[in-house]
């Protein structure tokens, strides 16, 4: 039997066994954890009444009740409403000539704010998220999102380098204590910074854990483990809900969310390492024994391959062990793969074909991402309970992320990614056009928006693996990744714009999907194709 490539050695110990099962499940924990960093601020910055502390006034009239100090000390607005964002200036009157004359000159809340129903701890309350500073909130979510393509940027090349398994503990021990830290942190940008390095990690765990599943398991397989990994994340946004609703502390709710990744640490630390890479690298007897390992897991969880074969030949009689024989042979006779010459990122823009792919796809990642975030990240602003919605979201993603595999056997790549976007984007601009006071059209609208981004994502990867060249399909995939890393910190800035109308931001988010959905008609079908290998097949 002549063996000597890992892909050939995988099929006979088994492409999608109890060794690649037991990688998959623990690949998709930290799915989780993804999933709860991804979306937990939304409910660490509930909105709270509040307005200007005046307690100035409180050094000439210790005696006045709370009423009367703010009917003195704060403006009232058209709604015959405190302001919740002004104060009258403070004077050097006595307390006779403040209600004699009363005062009228206005500034800016200069001494903070009071919180007069005493909620309990939240980003808002302990770090003053409201008025001129609300914009903060924004700004730290696009943060954290720029810490996920800075994670890209750092850990992709550094696992190619040092190693799949190296780069997933790493991440794993980043996350669990930057994770926890946040919940210490004395101030909001030492807050912000922390998110950052926690978005770096995530993009980590998530690109390394994936690619080390994906070089474990058999090329049929490999739509399972990544639809698996999406559900899972799905799920976790469905457990978020449900935890923000039980603990309402913020700190508190960070380190429940964060601390279990010490107790997954070592739970990660017996992830093998791909065997793949280390023969790419030429440590071909590391590369035997994993492999050796693969194949023991798949016979027995006790016995190792090259023992126990009586009690092995009692226990399954029917199987065959002249295959344990010739699977040793071919692990033993192991060689260093021959290296296919890679191409460069300037290779996706050579050629028109090629050019107008990228281009394309680059585009389609983008507003996808866009869209899928936007709403996300609307869930507080659609009128319902944003527990409730944050759950429905994570719900209707599960069908979704199933869903479009039937779609994309039936119908192709191409409909099914066209269809998806537009049909997101024309939810976002029929939102724009919904009262505010019909909340329950808006959030149902807003999840079927929902529905058709997430099956979106799940066909952007199908697609851009079938479209993109062997020679440059990590090169091109990577690229479209961090076209939609870019999106994603777009998005929360965006919404900044609703201070100038509230339409604006979803009429945005939805022009966009719109015009990435048409631009996707003009990519070719891949539906039962063969893959390209060169930049020069077709």
């Amino acid at each position: 039997l002549q063996m000597s490539g890992v892909g050939e050695i995988l099929k006979a110990v088994g492409d999608f066994g109890r060794f690649q099962k037991c990688l998959v499940l623990l690949s998709v924990i930290p799915c989780l954890s993804v999933a709860f960093h991804q979306f937990c601020q939304l409910f660490m910055v509930p909105y709270v009444p509040h307005h200007c502390d005046t307690s100035w006034i409180r050094a000439v009239g210790p005696n006045l009740t709370e009423e009367e100090q703010l009917n003195l000390t704060l403006p009232r607005g058209a709604d015959g409403e405190f302001e919740q964002c002004s104060m009258y200036s403070p004077v050097d009157w006595d307390l006779d000539s403040i209600m004699a004359y009363g005062l009228n000159d206005t500034q800016k809340c200069s001494s903070g704010w009071v919180y007069p129903s005493e909620p309990p701890p939240s980003l808002l309350t302990e770090f003053d998220l409201v008025c001129d500073r609300k914009d903060l909130n924004n700004i730290a979510q696009a943060i954290y999102m720029a810490g996920l393509l800075l994670g890209s940027m750092i850990f992709g090349p550094l696992s190619d380098r040092i190693g799949r398994r190296p780069v997933i503990l790493i991440s794993v021990f980043l996350q669990g204590l930057f994770g926890l830290g946040i919940a210490f942190v004395p101030h909001f940008y030492v807050y912000m910074a922390f998110r950052c390095v926690v978005g770096a990690s995530v993009s980590g765990i998530t690109m390394t854990i994936l690619a080390l599943a994906t070089e474990w398991i058999g090329a049929s397989s490999r739509p399972k483990a990544v639809l698996t990994s999406h559900c899972c994340f799905a799920i976790g946004q469905m457990i978020l809900a449900g935890l923000s609703y039980g603990i309402r502390n913020w700190r508190l709710l960070e380190i429940t969310g964060s601390a279990p990744m010490f107790a997954l640490f070592f739970c990660i630390g017996v992830l093998p390492e791909s065997a793949r890479w280390l023969v790419t690298k030429g440590r071909i007897e590391e590369a035997k024994k994993v492999l050796q390992k693969a194949a023991a897991t798949h016979t027995s969880r006790e016995t190792s391959l090259h023992s126990h074969w009586g009690w092995w030949k009692r226990s399954w009689p029917w199987v065959s062990f002249s295959c344990f024989d010739s699977l040793t042979f071919c692990v033993l006779k192991l060689k260093p793969e021959k290296q296919t010459k890679s191409g460069s990122f300037l290779d996706l823009f050579r050629k028109k074909n090629l050019r107008k792919v990228t281009l394309i796809m680059l585009c389609a990642w983008f507003v996808n991402s866009f869209v899928y975030y936007g709403l996300s990240l609307n869930v507080t602003n659609f009128g319902l309970d944003i527990y409730l919605t944050q759950l429905a979201f994570g719900a209707v993603e599960i069908p979704a992320r199933v869903g479009c595999i039937f779609t994309l056997q039936r119908f192709g790549r191409r409909k099914t990614q066209a269809v998806l976007l537009v049909l997101s984007g024309l939810v976002c601009l029929i939102i724009t056009g919904i009262p505010e006071d019909q909340p329950m059209a808006t959030t149902i609208l807003a999840t079927i928006g929902k529905f058709a981004a997430s099956a979106s994502f799940s066909t952007s990867y199908v697609y851009a693996a079938e479209l993109f060249p062997t020679i440059v399909r990590q090169t091109g995939v990577g690229l479209c990744s961090m076209s939609a890393r870019v999106a994603g910190i777009l998005a929360p800035l965006v919404r900044l714009l609703d201070q100038y109308h509230r339409s604006i931001p979803m009429a945005i988010f939805g022009s966009a999907p719109v015009l990435g959905g048409l631009l996707c008609v003009l990519l070719p079908e891949t539906r039962g194709t063969d893959l390209a290998d060169d930049t020069g097949d077709g």
